[in-house]
């Protein structure tokens, strides 16, 4: 394992770019044995650690040679693409996690899932843009890039449906009348508030917006934990140089029977030069 690590490590500290994604962990046993009660965080940091040995111990020596400038993370045997045959009944559905400041993020995750799954279009997506400093509250103007880049993805036919997390009344509403392509969906987190407060279910059902409820966090990944995971799973020496982009997490529903049939994420990270 030293040596794997090692060669692992090497590639890191050479290349610009990460892509990871976990494949389909409903495909990784010793994952669904993980307790039920863990947090959306710690499956996460898990999923991270788990891909990171997982690849790192199956790498090419041809690799090595190359040091390419972009590292595939992936661990083949849980990968699992959607069959052309089967897309009408199901339902893929994301959940798009924006760590850094680039707007551009938003179409390079929904693109890299596409060609993940094998399909041309997510059914729906939910922003999440990055996290504000302590004191700052979400405006308008602070999502407007990244709702943009949705509406876009829409009218290009790359999303069905698009919607927004932890959004006021206030901020909805404004979101709403600004917006070209209206969000069909506002999540809420029930740890903020046990009840969905009412002028925000109302003016949900006035136009018709769904009101959905997470528990994640308010940062699902941040620079300080996806470090951390580097680190104890590959002995790289920067593993503080690298920093998370964007992360999608993604679930695949029969629409029949309303189970997950697949689920998992995918993320990318760039290492600082500097």
């Amino acid at each position: 394992m030293g040596t794997d690590s090692g060669r692992a490590g090497l590639l890191l500290d050479h290349a610009a770019t990460l892509n990871l994604h976990t494949g389909n962990l409903l495909n990784w046993g010793r994952l669904c044995k993980k307790c039920p009660s863990s947090s959306p965080g710690e499956e996460l940091r898990d999923c991270i650690q788990k891909t990171l040995n997982e690849w790192s111990s199956k790498i090419s020596p041809d690799l090595n040679q190359e040091m390419p400038d972009v590292l595939e993370c992936t661990v083949d045997q849980a990968i699992e693409k959607i069959n052309p045959e089967e897309r009408e009944e199901l339902k893929v559905l994301a959940k798009l996690f924006i760590a850094g400041s680039n707007p551009s993020s938003v179409r390079d995750a929904v693109d890299m899932a596409c060609s993940a799954l094998g399909i041309a279009q997510l059914d729906s997506v939910i922003i999440v843009p990055p996290p504000l400093e302590d004191g700052i509250n979400l405006s308008l103007e602070y999502l407007q890039p990244y709702w943009r880049e949705l509406e876009n993805l829409v009218q290009h036919k790359k999303i069905v449906a698009i919607g927004t997390s932890d959004l006021d009344k206030t901020l909805l509403e404004q979101l709403y009348l600004w917006s070209q392509v209206k969000p069909n969906s506002n999540q809420v987190n029930l740890a903020s508030c046990c009840v969905m407060p009412p002028d925000l279910t109302a003016f949900a059902k006035q136009f018709d917006i769904q009101l959905l409820t997470h528990n994640d966090p308010k940062e699902l990944i941040c620079e300080a934990s996806f470090q951390e995971a580097l680190q104890e799973s590959i002995q790289s020496t920067r593993a503080h140089k690298w920093t998370p982009l964007w992360l999608l997490r993604y679930s695949v529903i029969v629409k029949s029977r309303g189970i997950i049939k697949s689920k998992g994420y995918i993320l990318q990270a760039k290492r600082n030069v500097s």
